[in-house]
């Protein structure tokens, strides 16, 4: 046997989109239902495991050989669970090397994340069951009784279902096996693989959650939200002052007339409000800032042995490539800025909230500081976070040809005060001459590096950091008039694809290079990897221009045909790019012997004894590339006990 395609049904009494598959797995009553299967692409056989059949011998075998090639579509859940089906202890998983992801390779393609989904985009003549889901709750998941109590439902109490659902796990193999025939001529490459692999292997470790401060701060949170709850009733003397109706209703009366209860319309408010009305609003601004859901989303996730898995997803961004956050999203964690941060961490812990609440301004905005510290080190390591310094700013200057931002790079330079001073004409040094100026450049280098205008501007908080709304226009202009080379990127990129797309040929520039085959764009990057845009055709955008436009995955998750234009193929790009410097430097330092347990945007999160060398891990993650010769790359880092940002 040289490779099999597997898919199973499970029963767990946890929840798997809260939890994930690791934790699900956990649980004292999961178990394995069923167990399809095709070896070497011969016919689909389904084991009954519910019922007390049992696996052949030279399947369960080659379950642990990593000689045989294992296939699924998302693979993770497959690999785990039968981890567990085995016998592992948590923290013990099958090799990942041996497994290969159906949905990574549809992902690499710009296809959707979904078995259904592939499936109905390729037209596949056996696509999965739509009973699917029904079946799922019915067998899969607990069912519950009036009193709230659960109970499981067995093969025995429907066996007509249970029939039904033995013939969609054989039918999800056949569309699995089915995907990978259709994708066959576009493989994908040994390095990503190597990638993937990798990316499990990180999975698998997870990280370190400190369980007492999660729980702690759930505790406060609502010892928080009870008082001020409390309060909001003696002042308005209403049932449920969180309720905007009611709320509303009670500022009518009080002569206030108001439409929404919006957080940017109750700061309106409160600069004209007095007495009962404006401690009503302050206190219903401090109940909107409550919230505990990445506390809640961890205590639903960490394991049996303190660590949380299965955080990160691999091509989770399958236009870029790039990796996604998942169960506590920890691509999108609130930035800490309290100068006492260890402090006010131990008041959390041990529970001492009234002192939380006399100290800070406010109880909701420290909770969510503090959401990073939760994780936390193994005893006897540190963590050793490594950081490229301005990646994409780098990458789109090399790209471009920018060399004044080259100059920058070479000499070490704050890339917001060079940009303002590039745009006003004047010196401007952080904290120094001119330095009010370094924020018109920090938010100008933001927004405004993909073809973004006025608006993109305003979405980057412009108006709240200060600049006027007449100045937004000029600051757009005179971004552009200082990046000729960015601007002329923007638009060879856009005739490139376009050339491309009309004459199904192939297009370069920039050292990006276009081609078109079998109803694909691709865009082959510097490193090698290509982008995918699906069924492209010239179209006319939202602005009446013509303009490139594909089929993917857009708003709501559901299939679209969506249009681009150069500035945001160039994003595409660019942040493309950073994602494989980022996978390549992740390789170099697992190869060192460095246990990465999470990485966030650019930055990769390592746990290690305290004796490791934080120059060194830097040293490792900043090397340039062999395939992006002249780019100039920096990473810096720190070292701490508990995760935060330096």
């Amino acid at each position: 046997m040289k490779s099999l395609s597997i898919d199973i049904e499970t029963y767990s009494g946890a929840d798997l989109k809260k939890c994930g598959v690791y934790r699900y797995s956990e649980e004292p009553d999961f178990t394995v239902l069923l167990f399809g299967y095709s070896a070497d692409g011969s016919d689909v056989h389904v084991v009954d495991l519910a019922c007390g059949e049992q696996l052949p011998d030279e399947v369960k075998a080659a379950l642990t050989d990593d000689s045989v090639i294992k296939w699924a579509f998302n693979a993770q859940f497959e690999r785990v669970c039968l981890s567990r089906f085995l016998g592992l202890p948590t923290g013990r998983y099958l090799d990942p090397g041996a497994w290969r992801c159906t949905m990574v390779w549809a992902a690499t393609l710009g296809l959707p994340l979904s078995l259904e989904g592939v499936g109905a985009v390729l037209g596949l003549e056996k696509q999965k069951l739509k009973e699917g889901k029904d079946l799922i709750r019915y067998f899969s998941t607990p069912g519950k009784q009036k009193d709230g109590a659960t109970f499981r439902r067995m093969p025995h109490d429907a066996p007509d279902k249970w029939s039904l659902y033995k013939s969609y796990n054989l039918r999800d193999v056949e569309t699995e096996m089915a995907i990978q025939v259709r994708l066959s001529k576009y493989p994908v490459s040994d390095l990503e693989w190597r990638n993937y692999r990798l990316d499990q292997e990180i999975n698998d470790r997870g990280v370190m959650l400190d369980r007492t401060l999660v729980e702690q701060a759930i505790r406060c949170d609502g010892q928080f939200k009870r008082s001020h709850l409390e309060q909001a009733r003696s002042v308005t003397g209403l049932e449920n002052p969180n309720s905007p109706v009611q709320l509303k209703e009670w500022l009518s009366e009080k002569g206030v007339d108001v439409e929404s209860l919006s957080k940017a319309s109750v700061l309106r408010m409160l600069e004209d409000a007095e007495g009962e009305v404006e401690l009503a609003l302050s206190l219903r601004q401090e109940l909107a800032k409550s919230s505990v859901k990445k506390y809640t989303a961890m205590e639903s996730v960490i394991g049996t042995d303190e660590r949380a898995r299965g955080l990160i997803q691999f091509y989770g961004a399958n236009r870029t490539g790039r990796y996604a956050g998942r169960l506590i999203q920890v691509q999108n964690l609130p930035q800490n800025h309290l100068p006492d941060l260890e402090q006010v961490r131990g008041l959390i812990r041990d529970g001492n909230f009234s002192a939380v609440e006399m100290l800070y301004d406010s109880v909701p905005l420290t909770l969510s500081e503090l959401i990073r510290t939760a994780f936390i080190p193994k005893p006897g390591c540190r963590f050793f976070v490594a950081d490229f310094a301005a990646i994409e700013a780098r990458v789109i200057a090399w790209i471009a040809g920018e060399q004044w931002r080259r100059r920058v790079f070479e000499s070490g330079g704050d890339i917001y005060c060079a940009s303002a001073s590039q745009m006003f004409h004047v010196p401007v040094e952080k904290n120094g001459v001119n330095g009010h100026l370094r924020q018109k450049g920090k938010i100008a280098e933001l927004a405004l590096g993909y073809g973004g205008s006025v608006g993109a501007l305003k979405a980057m908080g412009a108006l709240n950091m200060g600049v006027p709304e007449e100045e937004l226009k000029p600051l757009v202009d005179v971004w552009r008039q200082s990046n000729p080379a960015i601007v002329r990127l923007w638009w060879d990129v856009d005739k490139a694809a376009s050339t491309c797309v009309r004459e199904h040929g192939q297009a370069e520039t920039h050292g990006i290079r276009f081609t078109y085959q079998g109803g694909i764009l691709f865009i082959i990057l510097p490193s090698g990897r290509r982008l995918a845009y699906v069924k492209p055709r010239m179209g006319v955008n939202r602005y009446g221009n013509e303009s490139v436009t594909y089929e993917g995955v857009g708003e709501q998750k559901k299939w679209l045909r969506l249009e681009s234009y150069g500035p945001k193929f160039v994003e595409n790009i660019v942040q493309a790019t950073a994602r494989d410097i980022l996978a390549e430097a992740m390789l170099r330092l697992d190869e060192a012997g460095y246990r990465i347990v999470m990485h966030i945007h650019d930055e990769a999160v390592i746990e290690a004894p305290e004796t490791a060398s934080l120059e060194r891990i830097c040293e490792i993650m900043g090397r340039t590339p062999a395939w992006a010769n002249g780019l100039l790359l920096r990473a810096d880092g720190y070292m701490c006990d508990f995760y935060k940002k330096d």
